[in-house]
């Protein structure tokens, strides 16, 4: 008798759902959530041609602020698409750039090595490229002229930490696992704000030198700000780094924790920054 009963309760349940869900959308409204738009962004630099990827809300028609994003020693691939996806699904118009020109990318670590000292070797020449982005995308439509920020992974994160050194027009930039290498030679004043994520069991990055450019970066009037994650490795916000560590005998490590803790504070940073 007790299970019957429970039983017509379900049934009854069953018949009694689509009028309140009906009453439910009466009473509310519904809207839909970002559709993100990915197209390819060309740029030209010294007559080189530069393949990035813009990603923007395509339901949204206001104009948003701009972040760039300097993809890891690999060049860009999907990981930093993804990245920008995500700013875009967020209200930000992302730009990944292209660093190596032409949409290189690496599959082995020896070239992703050549490719990147390159770049680091010839700041002039990266400054250059880099100033036509941003030159380019400020032309965007989708572009708010309320500011610019900047993030960088792994070589990434050393390129934008130059950007600051360099005083280029960004109101933050953030560095995730970037290798402490100063490339400028003569810093220029920067009065934004720089964030660093580092994984303090990484060994790829030293602490003196992360502490060197640290002090360099507040030298210029940077709002400078280093956080260390404990135990977290090379590559920490990467999902792809331990096949890439496996595969090449590297110290690398996807540190979920890391990851969006380093993520979140971003967010608040780019709020802070881009969003008055």
């Amino acid at each position: 008798m007790h299970k019957r009963l429970i039983t017509l309760c379900l049934v009854a349940g069953l018949f009694a759902t689509p009028a309140l869900a009906q009453s439910d959308a009466d009473q509310h409204s519904i809207s839909w959530g970002p559709q993100v738009e990915g197209e390819r962004f060309e740029y030209s630099a010294d007559g080189e041609t530069y393949h990035g990827y813009l990603a923007r809300s395509a339901s949204d028609d206001t104009p948003r602020p701009a972040v760039l994003i300097v993809h890891e020693w690999w060049g860009l691939n999907d990981y930093a698409r993804q990245r920008a996806d995500q700013l875009a699904a967020l209200g930000f118009v992302a730009l990944a750039v292209d660093m190596y020109g032409a949409g290189q990318v690496a599959d082995h670590p020896d070239q992703a090595g050549e490719f990147s000292s390159q770049v680091m070797q010839n700041w002039p020449a990266a400054r250059s490229r880099l100033e036509a982005a941003m030159a380019q995308l400020r032309e965007h439509p989708a572009v708010a002229d309320t500011g610019m920020a900047a993030i960088g992974y792994c070589f990434g994160g050393s390129v934008v930490m130059n950007m600051a050194l360099a005083g280029m027009p960004l109101d933050a930039v953030v560095s995730y696992h970037g290798g402490p290498t100063q490339a400028v030679e003569s810093p220029a004043s920067f009065d934004g704000a720089v964030q660093i994520h580092n994984g303090a069991a990484d060994p790829m990055v030293s602490q003196d030198d992360l502490g060197a450019i640290a002090s360099a970066l507040a030298a210029t009037g940077a709002e400078v700000e280093v956080i260390n994650y404990h135990d977290a490795t090379h590559s920490f916000t990467n999902p792809g780094a331990d096949a890439a560590g496996e595969a090449f005998g590297l110290p690398l490590g996807y540190d979920p924790i890391a990851d969006a803790a380093s993520w979140q504070a971003t967010l608040l940073l780019l709020d802070r920054t881009l969003n008055p």
